[in-house]
């Protein structure tokens, strides 16, 4: 039997410990409780998710979720103001514990974070004037089609659409204030952001048309924290259970979401 060298020994006594340490580490869950607050990351630009009422306040479905969880959790709520761009770096540069934020499950983004049981599900449409008829792709061609650049309506329709000349917005708010004044009849976006694109010009509503693909949002954290995981997988799945969050989502979206269906994807 070969022996080991106390060099080589000592290496691997050293990187057991690194590794242990690691783990010790990993326990965002612990030190959560032990500072009596949770941080979570939120876009408030982003209606009727995230935004901000006449009092400059937080609101919206994100929100509501997210205060929800911290008083299940026995602590204070700490909402850390995000874009689409920051979410996840807030997580990696510890800034934030969790990430409620239109944070869809996508295979690129479940290499770098971990994902909780969805709490909700969110389509991605093609929406237009009620009065155009539009039913598939190719009815697309030669028209004006708004979408904000980067998301996945963008290389959706760059794929799908290329009759279509795309209008690329930096923002959803700037998208959305193309449609309601007229330079724009039809857009790309997440199905539960229309209502709020139609309140701002009620004579300009508009209508989901095609479906391109079903996202399911879910509860964003850094990876290796199984405390926290298993914690918020069970959250997650109680309250989609008894409802609490379905009352959240149809207060803010006007629609129903599927318990059954989110439970089944989420295993």
């Amino acid at each position: 039997m070969k022996k080991t060298s106390p060099l080589r020994l000592c290496a691997l006594v050293l990187l057991g410990l690194l590794s242990a340490m690691a783990v010790a580490r990993a326990d965002t869950l612990e030190d959560i409780r032990k500072a009596g607050k949770v941080r979570i990351a939120i876009d408030l630009a982003i209606p009727p998710f995230g935004m901000t009422d006449d009092k400059m306040q937080p609101v919206g479905s994100d929100v509501d979720l997210a205060r929800l969880l911290a008083k299940d959790l026995g602590v204070e709520l700490e909402i850390v103001t995000a874009t689409g761009p920051t979410r996840i770096p807030l997580l990696q540069t510890h800034k934030a514990d969790l990430v409620v934020s239109t944070l869809s499950i996508t295979p690129d983004r479940a290499k770098v974070v971990d994902f909780s049981v969805p709490y909700a599900d969110h389509p991605s449409v093609v929406a237009a004037l009620k009065s155009l008829p539009i039913k598939q792709m190719s009815d697309l061609d030669g028209k004006k089609v708004a979408v904000v650049r980067g998301t996945t309506q963008d290389t959706d329709l760059t794929q799908q659409a290329k009759g279509a000349q795309l209008v690329r917005y930096e923002d959803d708010a700037t998208m959305a204030l193309a449609v309601a004044s007229g330079q724009v009849d039809i857009l790309a976006t997440a199905r539960s952001l229309l209502p709020a694109i139609s309140r701002k010009n009620p004579a300009r509503a508009v209508e989901p048309k095609i479906t391109m693909q079903t996202f399911y949002l879910a509860i964003g954290m850094r990876k290796n924290e199984p405390q926290l995981k298993a914690w918020v997988d069970d959250w997650v799945r109680a309250n989609l259970k008894n409802g609490k969050l379905g009352a959240i989502y149809k207060q803010y979206h006007g629609v129903d979401i599927q318990p059954d269906q989110l439970l089944k994807v989420g295993g």
